[in-house]
């Protein structure tokens, strides 16, 4: 039986690593072994972010919540704990979206806790 090389497959398959890593920097954009592991750094970095965005953004609804309240004479922790007593479902991201968007409806909301 004949040999077989691998060039084709293995060029198209140098060709798509590459393709990702356009734009890099130095030689993980050019050369195959770099690139490699520049995507495998990339895509850890990706998944890791994806969780830590959900963290971050709860961060800023909290500090937006926080900022709307202060002109009410309420803090941040006593406003959530009287939403639960009262049975107010309204998450976080409403909160913040009303406080900055909306503030007659956060007000009324406020109004309601109280």
């Amino acid at each position: 039986m004949a040999r077989v090389k691998g060039g084709l497959m293995a060029q198209k398959r140098r060709k798509n690593i590459l393709a990702e890593v356009k734009g890099y920097r130095f030689g993980r954009s050019t050369k195959k072994k770099q690139a490699r592991e520049a995507i495998y750094h990339a895509q850890t970095y990706a998944f890791a972010h994806r969780k830590d965005k959900k963290n971050d953004f709860r961060r800023l609804w909290t500090v937006r919540i926080n900022a709307a309240l202060m002109s009410h004479g309420l803090k941040y922790s006593r406003f959530i704990k009287a939403l639960k007593d009262k049975n107010i479902e309204i998450d976080r991201k409403i909160l913040a979206t009303l406080a900055v968007e909306n503030p007659e409806a956060f007000d009324r909301v406020v109004a309601e806790v109280k």
